[in-house]
């Protein structure tokens, strides 16, 4: 079948159909895929059904090194998906059933609507993220993803200025605590330390520079922390402005694929009490 592409958003994200990821695993399709990642930061890619578990960390392999599960110890957590590639990202406990209104796994699952960057907290971050949809709710629970190269391009000058030398802390406590989770206990906070990062990075293969933010950001360097909340607020809501978010609608067995380094992204509300959202991630890290 031939490989089609359609856009996602006037700015960038494209769609391509035609491309199975259980057969085009040739090198010039990996780079096909790369070049439009780096040209478009989002690509979907539609399959009838879902991939299997298995075949999703394989191709997640072809692009990059994957990212092993480095789960948080959180207290009444078990495993419903027995691969340590793989990122459960369900309402579903390990038994398979919806997670409790009050449950605080499901709390901290629920924290992935705020506005981040996954693994931003790990030394390493990651690259590529390959979401999977295996059950999609009847409504809402789409993924928003706003580019972030874009949102630095059209930053003013003196802002940009303001940026250039700021580093921040990335912590994955921070991000479940703001997103209505309780606070970690120490043993569940060691488990997962913060890192460090530029405010902006220029992105290793487009060469572009990028606004690196997310909601796992607790501090500044050097900043005052009511200044600090001030200023990623403001960045936070000029990066959500329409022209630099799109929307994907979820249909069974796609596959969204976006890169950390020039993104942000979130998850949006539906009714987690009554509808399953079944996703499955896996992701790519630096070396």
């Amino acid at each position: 079948m031939k490989i089609q592409k359609n856009k996602l958003h006037r700015k960038f994200g494209v769609k391509i159909t035609g491309f199975d990821m259980k057969i085009n695993t040739k090198p010039e399709d990996i780079l096909m895929l790369k070049t439009l990642l780096d040209d478009h930061a989002v690509c979907a890619v539609p399959h009838k059904k879902p991939l299997s578990d298995a075949e999703h960390i394989a191709f997640s392999g072809l692009l990059g090194p994957v990212a092993r599960r480095s789960a948080p110890k959180i207290s009444g957590t078990g495993l419903r998906l027995p691969y340590n590639e793989i990122v459960d990202q369900s309402n579903l406990d390990a038994q398979g059933n919806i997670y409790p209104d009050r449950d605080k796994r499901l709390a901290y699952k629920r924290a992935n609507r705020q506005w981040h960057t996954d693994m931003s907290y790990r030394t390493n971050r990651a690259t590529w993220s390959l979401l999977s949809a295996h059950v999609v709710p009847p409504k809402g629970g789409q993924t928003e993803v706003a580019d972030m190269r874009a949102v630095y391009d059209d930053l003013p000058d003196k802002m940009k200025l303001l940026l250039e030398d700021l580093t921040a802390e990335h912590c994955y406590w921070h991000s479940r605590v703001l997103g209505g989770g309780p606070e970690p206990t120490p043993e569940e906070r060691i488990t997962r330390p913060p890192a460090r990062h530029p405010l902006v990075h220029v992105h290793p293969t487009s060469g572009r520079r990028v606004l690196y933010v997310a909601s796992h950001i607790r501090s500044i360097s050097g900043m005052p922390k009511n200044e600090a909340i001030d200023l990623l607020n403001e960045l936070k809501e000029i990066a959500i402005k329409p022209e630099y978010v799109l929307s994907y609608n979820w249909t069974v067995g796609d596959v969204l694929i976006w890169d950390n380094l020039a993104t942000m992204h979130r998850g949006t509300d539906f009714d987690d009490q009554h509808y399953i959202r079944d996703m499955r991630r896996v992701t790519c890290r630096e070396n």
